[in-house]
């Protein structure tokens, strides 16, 4: 209870800092610690009105409660961690979500939850021979997606031995794609609508895909389109 106090202050104190931060997310943390300061008042209020042996068997209530704040804690970890790095030349954040609607075998044995993310998208100016021709640096073209970088949270996949992977889907829009996410138990996938372009596979060229303490990366950038009559 201590702890989720201390957090409550800590987080109410980052929303009326003032800085630039993240306020849409620091909101969702707050919400979610009181819900877990609330459960925990409940659990307390609930243990003083039973006798010792149902206080033994409503220990595992409190164990799940403290496993699902150690989840929050590890997941705000890993987004603080990631949003810590800001943002490099012409990138922003990335979040266009696709509605996924699925039943998973895992259903009945695990609970299904959504994994987090910490997304960017890097635009800038495409300077083929087109655009030489028609702009120039005072008068640039419009700017264009280059490539993306995902950064998936799994910290408490099931089975660490494997993966997580992805695949491309096609949608009726040829420009466009669905890169979705695949785990395991006990996440849902999750997928985002991207430009559809060909991508770089050269390391040298920022491409990355690895699996580190629970954080899937997968870095891409576009080939460069070239101009043809």
């Amino acid at each position: 209870m201590d702890t989720l106090k201390k957090m409550n202050a800590e987080v109410s104190e980052t929303l009326q800092s003032g800085g630039e931060i993240d306020v849409e997310y620091w909101e969702v943390v707050l919400d979610r610690v009181k819900y877990y300061v609330a459960r925990a008042r409940v659990d307390q209020i609930n243990a003083s009105f039973v006798d010792y042996k149902e206080r033994h068997g409503h220990k595992g209530a409190v164990m799940e409660g403290s496993a699902e704040m150690s989840e929050l804690e590890k997941e705000e970890e890993m987004i603080k961690g990631e949003s810590k790095k800001g943002m490099g030349e012409n990138e922003e954040k990335f979040n266009e979500e696709v509605n996924l609607d699925k039943k998973y075998a895992w259903n009945d044995k695990y609970k299904p939850r959504k994994p987090k993310y910490f997304n960017r998208v890097h635009t800038g100016y495409e300077w083929n021979k087109y655009n030489q021709t028609h702009y120039d640096h005072d008068n640039p073209p419009p700017k264009t997606v280059q490539g993306y970088k995902f950064n998936i949270f799994y910290p408490d996949l099931i089975d660490k031995s494997k993966a997580p992977g992805f695949k491309i889907q096609k949608t009726d829009n040829p420009d466009v794609c669905i890169l979705r996410f695949v785990a395991g138990p006990p996440y849902e996938d999750i997928a985002f609508k991207i430009v559809n372009r060909e991508w770089e596979h050269s390391h040298k060229k920022g491409f990355k895909c690895t699996f580190e303490r629970g954080i899937f990366h997968l870095w891409v950038n576009f080939k460069r389109m070239r101009y043809r009559r």
